[in-house]
């Protein structure tokens, strides 16, 4: 299993490999390594990854199966053993912004040049998607055929249905910051951006206009993210990933966000602060109409605001969600044993 997503383990791929392990009798060997920097990283870093890939290699050379949950350069270059198969589960669950071969060219994408020296996208055997709808994003995305593609729904979700989970994870929580057992929590998770041109000043307003008295706002930044808060009302958490927080959340805002997805399969009603729309979409683009999105979409942070307090449509939320998504239950159950009938 191959990541450049994280230097931990993801969910995703811990519960798939347990299961493999436990139900099927397979050998898994996790590679998940993140290029810190990018190119823009140090020599140093450079070469430390550059070792890493030989590892890669290695282990593509002597597995059955190879498993992705994003683009990896030695996969998609190299010419591999015509056994081994690789499959996408890629790490979304359902479309909002684009990504790999649709903004190519674009600020927030790669150039063509780039893209096709580095092959991106190539070499995949199967993809998994969680919905007919995601599909067809995923097929421009990976710039793929639909005949490579299979339903299945990422092992996470079976955590956003667990009670077991959601009471353990709270409990962490709350023993962390015993304040967010006392009202409502609202979580704001934005999109990370590579140019945060007035990000910081649009969080602030955001802030300022916040109602304390009555709600918690965690707001989960993403890792590269330069943003500096400086304000003692509001928790700015490092320790538990969004998907954690979302154990105790009672309110979602983000902006371009696929996390919408895991917060409207436990139930948690999403709101979209989309101050910068018009500079997003020319910069990136969007995979599906705004309008369509469940939830109150506000530019500013005061009616933003409001809207938390305003009657929410529960019943569209859960027929979006639906649609998107086929399946969830057993998912890690059930891709696992896909994928062990590769072997």
């Amino acid at each position: 299993m191959i990541s450049r997503q994280s230097n931990n383990i993801s969910n995703d791929f811990r519960m798939l490999g347990d299961e493999l392990k436990s139900a099927h009798g397979v050998e898994v060997v996790y590679l998940c390594r993140t290029l810190d920097g990018g190119v823009n990283s140090t020599l140093f870093t450079k070469i430390s990854y550059g070792f890493h890939m030989f590892t890669q290699m290695y282990h593509l050379a002597t597995s059955s199966v190879c498993v992705l949950d994003s683009y990896s350069p030695v996969v998609s270059i190299l010419n591999h053993k015509k056994s081994l198969k690789i499959v996408q589960i890629w790490h979304s669950i359902g479309k909002l912004k684009k990504f790999g071969w649709q903004i190519v060219g674009k600020e927030e994408g790669s150039s063509g040049t780039i893209a096709e020296t580095m092959k991106m996208h190539k070499n995949y055997d199967v993809i998994y998607c969680a919905g007919e709808e995601y599909k067809e994003v995923l097929m421009e995305g990976f710039n793929a055929d639909a005949s490579k593609f299979r339903i299945f729904t990422l092992p996470r979700v079976d955590l956003l249905t667990s009670e077991d989970y959601i009471a353990k994870t709270k409990a962490a929580i709350y023993k962390e910051y015993p304040q967010l057992a006392e009202k409502e929590t609202v979580v704001y998770a934005p999109t990370f951006r590579k140019k945060e041109d007035r990000f910081d000043e649009h969080l602030r307003k955001l802030i300022e206009c916040f109602d304390f008295e009555k709600y918690n706002l965690v707001v989960k930044l993403h890792p590269l993210s330069a943003a500096i808060l400086g304000d003692e009302r509001v928790i700015t958490d490092k320790r538990f990933s969004t998907f954690q927080m979302l154990t105790c959340a009672d309110k979602f805002i983000s902006d371009y966000s696929c996390m919408i997805y895991e917060a409207g399969i436990k139930g948690i009603p999403v709101y979209f602060y989309n101050y910068d729309m018009d500079n997003y979409r020319e910069k990136r683009g969007l995979a599906i109409e705004y309008d369509v999105l469940p939830g109150y979409k506000e530019s500013d942070a005061k009616k933003l605001v409001e809207s938390l307090e305003l009657p929410y449509d529960y019943e569209y939320l859960n027929k979006f969600i639906s649609g998107m998504i086929t399946d969830t239950e057993n998912c890690t159950e059930k891709m696992a044993a896909d994928i062990a009938s590769m072997l």
